[in-house]
C-alpha cells in the first residue's frame, strides 16, 4: 500500500512538472527588426531597434499580441543589400512572423522578396524608394512616405525660392541616394528650373575635394543632396573649409543630429524635407516620456518604428489572427489605424495614404547645438 501511494505520489508530481514546464515553455510569437545596426548608417539602425523594442515591451506588458507574448528578434544588415538578404533569410529560419525594416531602400528591395516567397509580412519604418511599393507584393508596407512625394515637395520648393538661383545636385549612387535626387531634378526641370551641376559620389567615400571644386567652379548657391547624413555632413564641411557657402538641401537620410556633428557650425541654414516632427503630436508624448526613461532620444525613425509595431498589432486585432497572410489583407482594406505618429491607411500597394513632407531649417538652438527645426 505503500508503495502505491509513494507511486501516486510521484506520479501527481510529474503531472505537474510537466504542466509547469508546458506552461512556462509556450511558445512566443517571433517579430523581427531589421537595420543597419553597424557601419555608417548606424545611427538609423539605432532608432528602429530602440523603437520596436519599447513597442514589444509595451504589447507584452498589456497582454500580448492577441493573447500571445512577442519576442523580438533582432538583425543587423549593416546597410548593405547581400547582408540583408541573409538577415532576411535567417529571420525565415528562425520562424520570424513580421518584420520591421530594413531602412536603406536598396537593402529592403531585396529582403522583401526573401519575405514575399516565405510568408512573411513587412512594414519598412525608412524606405522610400517607390520601388519597394510598386512590384506588387502583398506583404509589404510602409509608414514612412515616398520619394517620389518627397521630391515633389523638394522640387517646387526650389523652384518657387531659388528659381533665378544656381542650383546643383550631388548624390551617393545609392537606391535611395540617386533616386531622391532624380525625383527632385525631375519635379525641378519641369518647372523651369535646370541644373548647373549634376555628380554622383561613392557611398562610403571621404574625400569630397573634386565634388567640391566642381561646386566651386559651378557657381552654385544651391546644393541637393540625395544621400545620408555621413557624407552629406562630410561634403557640407569640406564645402565650408573650401569657402563655398551654397546653401546645402537633403531628404529624410540627414534627418539626424549626426548631420550637424559632422558638418559643423556650416551646417546652420541647410533645409530638409521630413514628415511633421512625430515628437510633437500629443499622442506620442507618453510613449517619448518612456524613451527618455531609457536615456533614448526619439528623433527620426523611432517613433516610426514604434508605429509600425503598432499597425502590425491593431491589424491583427481586427483580423483575430497572427497570419501574416491575413494581417495583410486586414492591412490593404483602407482601415486606419491610430499610432504615435498620428493615424495611418494604407493604399492596395501598402503605401500610407497620407502625403505630408514637410520642409525644415538646421537651426542654432539657445544651448548651442544645431538641429532641425520644422518651418
Amino acid at each position: 500500500m505503500r508503495l502505491m501511494k509513494l507511486a501516486a505520489a510521484l506520479s501527481a508530481t510529474l503531472v505537474a512538472a510537466l504542466a509547469l514546464a508546458s506552461c512556462g515553455g509556450e511558445q512566443k510569437l517571433k517579430i523581427g527588426v531589421a537595420g543597419p545596426l553597424t557601419g555608417k548608417d548606424a545611427v538609423f539602425g539605432a532608432q528602429l531597434k530602440q523603437g520596436v523594442q519599447l513597442a514589444v515591451d509595451d504589447l507584452n506588458a498589456a497582454g500580448g499580441l492577441n493573447g500571445q507574448q512577442l519576442e523580438l528578434v533582432v538583425g543587423d544588415d549593416a546597410g548593405d543589400p547581400k547582408q540583408g538578404r541573409s538577415v532576411a533569410n535567417t529571420f525565415v529560419g528562425e520562424g520570424v512572423k513580421f518584420v520591421v525594416g530594413h531602412f536603406n531602400s536598396g537593402v529592403t528591395e531585396p529582403a522583401s522578396d526573401v519575405y514575399a516567397e516565405n510568408g512573411i509580412l513587412m512594414v519598412t519604418p525608412g524606405s522610400t524608394n517607390p520601388k519597394i511599393t510598386e512590384r506588387g507584393l502583398s506583404n509589404v508596407f510602409r509608414v514612412c512616405g515616398r520619394d517620389d512625394q518627397q521630391g515633389k515637395v523638394a522640387g517646387e520648393y526650389i523652384a518657387a525660392h531659388f528659381k533665378d538661383k544656381k542650383i546643383a545636385i550631388a548624390h551617393d549612387k545609392t537606391t535611395y541616394g540617386k533616386g531622391l535626387a532624380d525625383e527632385t531634378k525631375k519635379v525641378m526641370n519641369g518647372l523651369g528650373v535646370q541644373e548647373v551641376l549634376y555628380e554622383g559620389i561613392n557611398s562610403g567615400e571621404r574625400d569630397f575635394s573634386a565634388l567640391v571644386s566642381k561646386i566651386k567652379d559651378s557657381g552654385a548657391d544651391i546644393v541637393y543632396w540625395g544621400g545620408v547624413h555621413t557624407e552629406g555632413g562630410s561634403i557640407l564641411r569640406q564645402m565650408r573649409a573650401a569657402g563655398v557657402n551654397a546653401i546645402m538641401m537633403g531628404g529624410d537620410g540627414i534627418a539626424t543630429d549626426e548631420f550637424a556633428a559632422l558638418g559643423g557650425p556650416g551646417t546652420e541654414g541647410t533645409l530638409m524635407t521630413f514628415g511633421p516632427d512625430p515628437q510633437k503630436r500629443p499622442e506620442a508624448q507618453a510613449v517619448i516620456e518612456k524613451f527618455k526613461a531609457r536615456n533614448f532620444k526619439p528623433e527620426a525613425y523611432t517613433l516610426y518604428s514604434y508605429a509600425a509595431v503598432q499597425v502590425i498589432a491593431e491589424a491583427a486585432k481586427a483580423a483575430n489572427t497572427v497570419d501574416p497572410a491575413k494581417v495583410a489583407e486586414e492591412l490593404h482594406k483602407g482601415n486606419t489605424y491610430k499610432t504615435v505618429i498620428g493615424d495611418l491607411a494604407f493604399d492596395p500597394k501598402g503605401d500610407v495614404t497620407r502625403i505630408d513632407y514637410v520642409m525644415y531649417t538646421w537651426q542654432k538652438q539657445p544651448d548651442g547645438t544645431i538641429t532641425y527645426v520644422q518651418n
